[in-house]
This record gives structure tokens, C-alpha cells and sequence, in this order.
């Protein structure tokens, strides 16, 4: 072996030279095989003062609690949040009286929304193959935001099974109408383990968001979509969909499977009754809180979560723990005596579950001040390890923001991904205005299983974990609101 390995080694070196050349024909230099350097843009953006402040703030995440103590009283004393209720107005409250304790000038600016009114729902096997006489079989069913009800007594209708849109097509009009569409569609649990959950989450979502109007163009009468998830515990999952002419709800992945398997041997009948709807228009809020800066008060950047939650839990993952993020975020600023050259804007966003009406509201009443705000931050995937951020930025921002990437190092979250459009659903119209967005970028591995479902609860939330995304929150908030020259565009 002593005398094979050089001529090896010599091998793989004539190998690498020979192939790595650039179009000039000269040597290429992998970028894992070099030295890591700043760019110039990175060296003049951060000092060697700010470097350190950046630590000293995920340090200083990484050992506090405040994040959690606010999360635990806004899940288990306030509990759920849907747009319009008493809790969530409760909730606003809450959080602009705490962050008027650190020092902020706080306000809470008026968003309008609809009430969200739960009423009943219920579905069961009424007919199908192997039955046994006398009996049913329980499905567990949840409305969607967006579904036209079922009269009260509800509706009885064969129901068709379909795996996809394209599925769909084929069926023609005379094998739709009168019947009950279910959209079997599997979230790919491979690909969220992965660490792409979002895009996982994206491709099932779509028959949640416009599966009945889709069936309803075919005549069918009512349409229910399998858990858009990572199913399991037969959780239901509820979210929004585009107003349609037919009821539609979502039901547990196990009960979806269930129908597909009956239906392919027989005839399957369904009961299904959904009296959820919209109510009234009312008055919610956006919680708006400044930490002002030394030098640029009128040069924003934003920390954000939503602070509205679907009725089912209590909001922890969704979105409560990105509300808190932000909160603490300001909390560290605060407690470490840093002072931004830039506003920092702490945002608990309302509405983000059933229209975004909130940042809607908040895009119009700062229209004018659109191009002071130097960049924005959401935190909506849960609170679970952060591998970075995706950010809809420019590569020349990507190259300055290398000290940063550098700090969260130390946590394993200091990736950055340019994506093509908004990350998060609040910060997208700041974008679509030229603002750089960014979204925390958490692993993802169980949050599309507990999200929009009952088991959305602080248990769910680890407070190590939590505390990196504060982390995370914290340095690159700071780091927008305080570098020598702000992101390029």
C-alpha cells in the first residue's frame, strides 16, 4: 500500500487539474477547497464591533427563557387566536403591553377581518363494501375557511376517489355530478425529511386551496381533501381555501386512506355536515412596536410572526412561536444595551391563516415609507432546529451578509437559500416592493404533522430549539438594522 498511494494520490491530482479549469482555460478553485474570505461589501458592512455584538446576542439567546415564557402564556392562558375573536384581540393586548416593557413605542394599528365560527362537523360511511348491518363508520372531518356549508341536516352522496387533478380531467362530467370528490393526495414524507417540507406542504396544499372548485366545475356537490401533511394520529387539519359553491372539508389521512381502500372494491356513500362559516366583519389589530434607531430612525427593519391561529389548538407552532422570536429579538436588544443605527419593528401580524388582511393594512397605510424599509423577517414554519433562512435577496446581498452566516455557525443555522419569491406570506408585499425578505428555514421534520390540527400545542415545542430560532431572529435583525451600509438591491 506504502507504494500504491502516491501513484494514487498523483492520480487523483493530475484527474482534479486536468478537469478543474475554468473557461479561460485556468485553474479553478473549488469553494470548499479554499480559504473562506468576505467579500469587500461583507468587510465594510461589519466592523469588527458589530461582529462581536452579533455574538454576543446568540449567545445571550441561547441561555434565555423569555421567548418560552411568553409562548406558554399566549397557548395555555389565551389559547387559540382565530381572527376576530376575543383571544385574539386578548393576545394583541398582551403583546404590545410587553413589549411596552422593554421600551418600545408600541402600536396597535386596526386590520379588518372576519369573525371565524365554528360549527358542526361531522361525516360517517353511511353504505359501503362489507358492511355490516346496522352500522356506520366515523370519519373525522374538519371545515375549511372558505367551504360554502352543507344544509344543517348535511348532505348524503357517493363518494369518487381521485389522486390528483390530473385524474380528475379524465372524469367526465356524468362521473362527477351529484357526488362527493375526494382528493387523495400523499404529502411526501421523504422529501420533508430532507429539509424541503415547505415545498412538500406546497405541492399537497393545492388541493385543500382550490380542490372544490375544481369538482364543483364538474357538478360534484361536495368535496373533501386528505390531510395537507405529514398525517398522523389522525389528526384533522383545517386551513383556507378559495371560496367555492360546494362544501369542502379535510379529513385525517388514515380516514382518506380508508375510503380510497373501499372505494376500490365497491360502492362508498358519505353523510357530511359542515356549518362552519365567516361571520361579521370586525376590527383585529397588527401589533407595531419601534425600537428607534441611533442615527437612521426612518430606515426599518422588521421581526416578525403571526399572531393569529386556527381554532383547533392553541397556536404554539402556528405562529406563536415566530411572534415570540421577534419579541425576543427586541428582549436581547434591550437587555444587552445595543442600540441599531436603524428602527428595529417588532410585528405581530394579524389575519396571516385567512386572507393576510394584516399585511395587506400594513403594505397600504406604508406606502410611502416603502423604501426605508431596509429588510424584513418571518418566522412561520414552527420552532424547531433552524437550518438558516430562505431569502428572496440579490446575490450581491448574499455575499454581504457572510459575517452573519459566519455568527450562526456556532448553532448549524447558517445557511441561506435565494429563493425566487417572498418565503413568508406577511413579508410578500414589502417584497413584491424591492424590500429583502427573509424566512427562518427550520427543519421541518414533524412541524406540516401538528400544524393547522389539534395537536398544535406548546408540548410541541422544544425551549432549546426555540431559543436558536431566537437566535436566529436576533442576529439577523440586528445585523440589518445596524450594518455599515444596508443590503444591496
Amino acid at each position: 500500500m506504502r507504494k500504491i498511494l502516491p501513484t494514487f494520490i498523483l492520480l487523483i491530482l493530475c484527474f482534479v487539474t486536468g478537469h478543474a479549469q475554468t473557461s479561460s482555460g485556468q485553474a479553478a478553485t473549488p469553494s470548499w477547497a479554499a480559504i473562506p474570505q468576505d467579500s469587500e461589501s461583507a468587510v465594510r458592512a461589519f466592523p469588527p464591533q458589530l461582529r462581536s455584538q452579533l455574538a454576543q446576542l446568540r449567545d445571550a439567546a441561547l441561555k434565555d427563557d423569555y421567548a418560552y415564557r411568553e409562548l406558554e402564556y399566549l397557548t395555555d392562558s389565551i389559547g387559540p387566536r382565530p381572527q376576530g375573536s376575543p383571544q385574539a384581540d386578548a393576545a394583541a393586548h398582551y403583546v404590545a403591553d410587553e413589549l411596552k416593557k422593554l421600551g418600545l413605542d408600541v402600536h396597535l394599528e386596526a386590520v379588518s377581518v372576519h369573525r371565524f365560527e365554528r360549527g358542526l362537523d361531522t361525516a360517517e360511511l353511511v353504505e359501503y363494501p362489507g358492511q355490516v348491518e346496522g352500522t356506520k363508520q366515523r370519519i373525522y372531518v374538519t371545515a375549511l375557511r372558505g367551504n360554502s356549508p352543507t344544509p344543517e341536516s348535511g348532505i348524503t352522496a357517493e363518494v369518487i376517489v381521485v389522486n390528483n387533478f390530473e385524474e380528475l380531467k379524465q372524469l367526465n362530467r356524468d362521473k362527477v355530478a351529484g357526488k362527493i370528490v375526494l382528493f387523495n393526495e400523499i404529502f411526501d414524507h421523504q422529501q420533508a425529511i430532507a429539509g424541503q417540507a415547505l415545498s412538500a406542504y406546497e405541492e399537497a396544499v393545492r388541493y385543500r386551496t382550490v380542490g372544490a372548485v375544481a369538482a364543483a366545475q364538474l357538478g360534484a356537490v361536495g368535496s373533501l381533501v386528505r390531510a395537507a401533511g405529514d398525517g398522523a394520529y389522525r389528526l384533522t387539519h383545517t386551513g383556507s381555501a378559495l371560496d367555492s359553491p360546494i362544501p369542502e372539508g379535510a379529513i385525517t389521512a388514515e380516514d382518506a386512506g380508508l375510503i380510497a381502500r373501499l372505494a376500490a372494491r365497491g360502492r362508498v356513500r358519505i353523510h357530511l355536515t359542515l356549518t362552519t362559516k365567516l361571520g361579521p366583519e370586525v376590527q383585529g389589530y397588527n401589533v407595531v412596536a419601534d425600537l428607534k434607531g441611533s442615527e437612521h430612525p426612518e430606515q426599518v427593519v422588521i421581526v416578525s410572526g403571526h399572531l393569529d391561529s386556527w381554532d383547533l389548538g392553541t397556536g404554539a407552532i402556528d405562529d406563536g412561536a415566530g411572534v415570540v422570536s421577534a419579541m425576543e429579538a427586541a428582549e436581547l436588544v434591550h437587555k444587552l444595551n445595543l442600540h441599531p443605527v436603524r428602527t428595529l419593528r417588532v410585528i405581530a401580524w394579524m389575519n396571516e391563516e385567512m386572507g393576510a388582511t394584516g399585511a395587506q393594512a400594513y403594505a397600504k397605510d406604508y406606502a410611502a415609507e416603502a423604501a426605508n424599509h431596509i429588510g424584513a423577517i418571518e418566522s412561520d414554519l414552527g420552532a424547531e432546529h433552524p437550518l438558516g433562512f430562505h431569502a428572496e435577496i440579490s446575490e450581491s446581498a448574499e455575499a454581504q451578509l457572510s459575517p452573519v452566516q459566519d455568527v450562526l455557525s456556532k448553532i448549524r443555522a447558517n445557511l441561506i437559500q435565494l429563493v425566487p419569491e417572498s418565503p413568508e406570506t406577511d413579508v410578500e408585499p414589502l417584497a413584491k416592493e424591492g424590500v429583502p425578505v427573509f424566512g427562518i428555514w427550520q427543519n421541518g421534520l414533524t412541524y406540516f404533522t401538528y400544524h393547522h390540527t389539534p395537536a398544535d400545542t406548546l408540548d410541541k415545542v422544544d425551549p432549546q430549539e426555540l431559543r436558536e430560532n431566537a437566535a436566529c431572529m436576533a442576529v439577523m435583525g440586528y445585523a440589518l438594522a445596524d450594518m455599515a451600509e444596508p443590503l444591496e438591491r
